[in-house]
């Protein structure tokens, strides 16, 4: 059985671009409670716990 050759590489030295930006998660986070507040099923109950948890996640205004 063959082994792979190791994988090698760099890592980028410049700064990453957040994904989203905080103002954007707050927003995400705000629709996300929202439809917690419109979806009375489980699926709406999930949407509001991960608000939560993602809400803890961002530094304070």
């Amino acid at each position: 059985m063959e082994t792979a050759q190791p994988v090698t590489g760099d890592y980028p030295t410049e700064p990453l671009i957040p994904v989203l930006t905080a103002t954007e998660a707050r927003a995400a986070i705000g629709y996300m409670r929202l439809l917690e507040t419109l979806d009375l099923t489980p699926r709406g109950q999930a949407a509001g716990q991960l608000a939560a948890d993602l809400a803890r996640r961002l530094p304070s205004e």
